[in-house]
């Protein structure tokens, strides 16, 4: 660990110095010098020198206003460089070796080690992990996403300088490499000039993706099965993926108004276009590789005639063609062109994973498990938790927009006025309508901006492959109601499947309330036949915490999960529960263990 940290502060230490450098190419001996100064007496005052304390006040005060700028920059410039440096330690291989890996086989030998766990339900539990993690821009990712290009670079000069076998002339090109990014930073504008649109916002949690998690989810997993079967004596089924991620980034209108039916229409687009991109990346490669001839029967078969001199290699050409057939179209959908859907668009994870799949248990078959367990495992392993729609894309919309659409509607059709009927009336009509296999929204209807909007978001979520949205959440939900108008609105989209609709419980009283909205909405025949015995929650952090206090709020958090909990058990549905929380301590921000520690027992099933 002390040769890490050593190793840690050699690498600041050199981006710090290539930083003075290209300072003072840029402005001169004077303001690096007047850097210097400044970090010195900081580091002297931290120590508790009051002397130098004094002086650095002084000399903070007496900086002229051309000097404020550029030694503000300068200090921004290296905490970005120095954080760069502590991500990459805390991931290098020689970081991994200390820490992830050994947190894995530290947890499993003391789950061992514990009389009350069989080996076999530890195995069970492993595999019946299920996490989903949300992309979101709130808060706002203030990092230019060109500036964040350059800190990946300067983290992969770093990987490769960490390399002791490199010869003299690499080490010199690495360097060399180093210092233009850090120019480049340098020279770059750190504020964006115009506020980022939810498009914006999208690309930046679609390059989150491919810079980190594309190759992290493949490598986790495969440190997880190194470790279990170390200590277990288990491999990971080839087909567990416990981790998926779903975005709030172009389908949260409630959180930006800016989010429209056409913006989340084209974040879809966009999302499947770049899981095609990555996904074309990782066939290319699997076509190069797997060049063997012996193959399984079924896998011959599968070929036919034309692919029996290379099976694998004949599917993974088909396959990129598909894949090359569906970026294209997509390409122009996102132009705004029509086209007719071309044969062979992938559109479900089955058609990715099929063909992958049937190479793997060929090679496994074949004594070829070596190559089946290298880059083809991590693609299969792609496809579960990525799959054809990239990220899952969350819609939420607040409650009172759904109620107005309604109330807009039924005053056209004259039979009242929804806003202003009972709690008793609105569910009697949603159920009814429901229930009716006669369509409620008239062909001759034009209703206002604001209601269109609404019905635009349940036509997109219709006509968008299933798997692609994860769920709709209805922020400031309170009564049974909320719940049924969002299935009505969706029903006359024409959708055809059941969305997970989920209520999001946020103020002090909703979440007092949520349990009675919950056992109301389960004693309803239609609702219990339509959800299938799976019910989705969230639960509000941000609002709660500003409605009641931070510690309030946590305690009626804690009450309504441990509720809902109780009441889901009884009735037989598996109950999940969405966390909102992140960031910091009013967003329920805290540390990823003491969060998992912290919730009511049994609220980890779902």
């Amino acid at each position: 660990m002390n040769e890490q940290y050593s190793a840690l502060r050699s690498n600041v230490s050199m981006l710090g110095k290539v930083l003075g450098e290209t300072i003072k190419d840029a402005l001169g001996e004077h303001i690096l010098e007047r850097v210097e100064t400044i970090r010195k007496l900081s580091k002297s005052s931290r120590a508790g020198n009051d002397a130098n304390r004094q002086e650095l006040l002084t000399t903070l005060q007496n900086l002229s206003n051309d000097e404020l700028l550029p030694v503000a920059r300068a200090f921004s410039q290296f905490l970005n460089l120095a954080n760069t440096a502590e991500q990459y330690h805390s991931i290098s291989p020689k970081g991994e070796a200390a820490s992830n890996p050994e947190v894995i086989a530290r947890t499993l030998r003391k789950l061992k080690n514990q009389p009350e766990l069989s080996e076999d339900t530890i195995k069970k539990a492993v595999e019946s992990l299920s996490l989903e993690l949300v992309l979101t821009a709130h808060p706002t990712e203030i990092t230019r996403r060109t500036l964040i290009h350059k800190m990946v670079e300067v983290n992969a000069c770093l990987k490769q300088l960490d390399n002791k076998d490199i010869a003299d002339y690499e080490h010199n090109q690495l360097m060399r490499r180093l210092r233009q990014l850090i120019a480049q930073s340098w020279h770059t504008d750190e504020i964006r000039k115009l506020r980022p649109s939810p498009v914006d916002e999208a690309k930046w949690g679609f390059a989150v993706v491919e810079n980190s998690l594309w190759q992290g989810v493949p490598n986790y997993l495969r440190e997880l099965n190194e470790q279990l079967e170390e200590n277990l004596g288990y491999k990971l089924p080839v087909e567990f993926v416990p981790v998926r991620f779903t975005s709030w980034m172009g389908g949260d209108r409630d959180g930006n108004p800016n989010v429209t039916a056409d913006i989340t229409r084209h974040v879809l687009l966009l999302s499947r276009w770049k899981a095609t991109d990555l996904f074309l990346k990782d066939i290319q490669v699997l076509v190069s590789e797997l060049s063997m001839v012996e193959a399984t029967p079924e896998l011959l078969a599968l070929v036919g005639e034309e692919g029996a001199a290379e099976p694998y290699r004949y599917l993974m050409k088909n396959l990129r063609s598909r894949l090359m057939a569906t970026q294209a179209w997509l390409e122009a959908r996102l132009k705004g062109e029509e086209l007719p859907k071309p044969e062979g668009l992938l559109t479900q994870n089955e058609e990715l994973w099929e063909p992958l799949y049937a190479c793997y248990q060929s090679l496994q078959a074949c004594g070829m498990g070596i190559i089946a367990n290298g880059d083809l495992l991590d693609t299969l392993r792609r496809v579960k938790c990525f799959g054809v729609p990239l990220v899952r894309i969350d819609i939420r919309q607040e409650s009172t927009r759904h109620t107005e659409a309604l109330g807009e509607l039924t005053r056209y059709l004259g039979i009242g006025d929804y806003e202003s009927w009972s709690e008793a009336d609105k569910q009697a009509f949603l159920i009814r309508e429901l229930n009716s296999k006669r369509p409620l929204l008239p062909r001759n209807w034009q209703p206002s901006a604001e209601t269109r909007e609404v019905l635009d978001t349940c036509q997109v979520i219709a006509e968008a492959p299933q798997g692609s949205i994860a769920a709709y959440v209805i922020s400031m939900a309170k009564t049974p109601s909320d719940v049924l108008a969002v299935h009505l609105l969706l029903k006359e989209a024409g959708i055809g499947f059941a969305m997970p609709v989920a209520p999001l419980f946020e103020t002090l009283d909703d979440l007092n309330n949520a349990n009675d909205v919950m056992t109301q909405l389960l004693n309803i025949d239609w609702y219990r036949g339509l959800i299938q015995g799976k019910q989705m929650v969230m639960i509000g952090y941000s609002d709660s915490a500003k409605d009641a206090g931070v510690m309030a709020a946590s305690w009626a958090q804690y009450q309504a999960q441990d509720a809902l909990i109780k009441t889901c058990e009884k009735a037989g549905i598996e109950l999940t529960l969405f966390h909102g929380r992140g960031g910091s301590i009013g967003r329920g921000g805290a540390p990823a263990h003491a969060a998992l520690l912290s919730q009511p027992p049994g609220s980890l099933k779902g």
